[in-house]
């Protein structure tokens, strides 16, 4: 049986469920945990829970702009890519998200 990754636009929650500045951690089946993050400007991002670095819990960090600064070794990620801010390098992988009436969508991999 042949099978292609799709992905498949999962609610997980709603706006509110997010702290402003903040982040909430989903645990889809079969996936590492992924940080939701909302920032001051009411864009929500989502990324793996771990730093590239030593893998700390980025939904711990402290979010600032599309940013949030891991909590073990201050490196500094951008929620929009997934870079780490110079001078460190590395990246953690994004989730693409939708916002529709309030809920929260990430597109999650899946098999058609």
């Amino acid at each position: 049986m042949n099978t292609t990754a799709v992905h498949v636009w999962t609610a997980i929650c709603h706006i509110d469920d997010i702290p402003p500045l903040g982040a909430r951690i989903v645990r889809p089946e079969g996936l590492d945990a992924i940080a939701v993050f909302r920032a001051s400007d009411g864009h929500v991002f989502a990324v793996f829970n771990r730093c590239p670095h030593k893998g700390g819990p980025l939904s711990d960090g402290l979010v600032h702009g599309h940013t949030v600064t891991c909590p073990l070794h201050n490196w500094n990620i951008n929620l929009e890519n997934g870079e780490a801010c110079a001078p460190d390098t590395g990246c953690v992988r994004t989730i693409d998200v939708r916002l529709h009436d309030g809920r929260v969508y990430l597109a999650l991999p899946g098999l058609e």
